[in-house]
């Protein structure tokens, strides 16, 4: 009878885990790997690296942008890693890895309320740069003056498209869509910084501190450490990506996705380090926060590479929707009880739409928002909670290098999420006084 109740319960687990996005399918090769992660790390974060430049400086700046990509290299390595640490068993989500290392309730409550405000901070963010993107080509594009629309229509154009995507049921059914924006994200960054070396270096080019007080530099420096956080922010997606990923005890997951996220980290490198210091010496400290709003010729061109930029956040809300898709998800089944059907998903996916539309159009402080969430939400995730993990689970002598390079990294990680926020909040402030609600 006990063997009949718990065979039982184990085909219903297994209908709802076939069920749930991120354990439906497991059929992913390590390309698939490589362009989720470019998907989930190059986003609109690169645009604003520029900016980050100008109130950085040459020196920090550099120092910053180096660190900071081996620094989350290093930490993605250890997650890739702690996927199958214990043998039999996988860890598909960020949280069942925390729930590992700190137990089944702190881990939850350390692990889920951070992924959450970073997965649902990007999808508000992209929510706000796809709109803007739209707007800035409508801008471009139209041949003769008429009343403008307003930026909060653009976002609602832009929330459309996901009421459709949304209901694609998990990650490898996006992988047309993360690899279309993949190769966007690739393109429109190539050209941001090829377009800046055609403009050439502007006559009146200052690489002074962007901000003409020592408060605002300050300030400025703290933003610009969030807009740097902010553009590592594939941390948060890494375990749930891998959980798509074929294992078995000869060739464990580890390996085909360690090679995706190689080749996807060289591809970082080959968007940000050009973008950021191109643009950053061609524009000096009048740079935007988006650097294409700087480049406003050749039109097509700047068209183009806006539509990319569109045609990139659509598929880069969709890769951070998707684990929160899970979570909700998996709630509403397990803790609630409610049958997993279409008609759930479909009203689960629908008020997530909607909730991050409504919020993007009632804050659409792009760098702001940038800022205040890369610090707030980023650095824990990315710079240094895998550290922390890493060190609870494997217990690395005292003083050996593992131990030290991992204090290093929670040390760098915990002033970031402690400085950048501050700038950002700052940031958001200064823009809400002159902003109209809705506008």
């Amino acid at each position: 009878m006990k063997f009949q109740v718990d065979e039982t319960r184990l085909k219903k687990q297994k209908e709802i885990n076939d069920w749930l996005p991120i354990t439906s399918s497991r059929n992913a090769k390590w390309w698939y790997a490589a362009f989720h992660n470019v998907t989930a790390m190059v986003g609109a974060g690169v645009l604003s690296l520029p900016s980050a430049m100008a109130h950085l400086g040459w020196g920090p700046g550099v120092v910053i942008l180096i660190l900071s990509w081996v620094i989350t290299l290093y930490t993605l390595w250890q997650m890739v890693e702690m996927h199958e640490m214990v043998p039999g068993k996988r860890f598909d989500r960020y949280h069942e890895l925390g729930q590992h290392a700190f137990g089944e309730k702190l881990g939850l409550y350390i692990v889920v309320p951070q992924q959450l405000i970073c997965e649902v901070g990007v999808d508000i963010v992209y929510m706000v740069t796809g709109g803007k993107s739209l707007q800035k080509i409508h801008n471009l594009v139209r041949n003769k003056p008429y009343k403008d629309i307003k930026t909060s229509y653009f976002i609602m154009m832009f929330a459309s498209v996901h009421f459709v995507l949304a209901h694609l049921p998990n990650f490898n059914s996006i992988s047309a869509v993360s690899l279309a924006a993949a190769i966007m994200s690739l393109t429109y960054s190539t050209i941001a910084w090829t377009a800046s070396v055609h403009k050439g270096v502007q006559p009146d080019v200052q690489h002074g501190y962007k901000a003409s007080t020592a408060s605002g530099t300050v300030f400025g420096f703290f933003t610009a450490l969030g807009d740097v956080a902010f553009a590592y922010a594939g941390h948060n997606v890494v375990l749930e990506i891998q959980a798509t990923v074929r294992s078995t005890p000869e060739k464990p997951s580890k390996g085909p996705m360690w090679r995706g996220v190689l080749i996807a980290y060289f591809v970082v490198a080959f968007c940000y380090f050009p973008v950021a210091l191109i643009g950053y010496y061609i524009f000096g400290n009048n740079v935007e926060d988006n650097i294409l709003i700087s480049l406003e010729k050749p039109t097509w061109l700047i068209v183009a590479a806006n539509v990319f930029v569109v045609i990139h956040v659509i598929g880069s809300y969709q890769l951070y929707a998707m684990p929160v898709f899970d979570m909700i998800e998996t709630v509403m089944v397990k803790k609630l009880r409610f049958r997993p059907t279409r008609k759930l998903r479909f009203i689960v996916r629908n008020f997530y739409v909607a909730a991050t539309m409504f919020v993007a159009i009632t804050f659409p402080f792009f760098g702001g928002l940038l800022g205040f969430f890369g610090g707030f939400a980023f650095a824990p995730t990315t710079y240094f909670l895998p550290c922390i993990i890493w060190l609870a689970l494997y217990k690395p002598k005292r003083f050996s290098l593992s131990w030290c390079i991992n204090w290093i990294c929670i040390i760098l990680g915990l002033l970031l999420m402690t400085l950048s926020p501050i700038g950002g909040l700052r940031n958001i402030i200064l823009s809400a006084k002159r902003y109209h609600f809705y506008s």
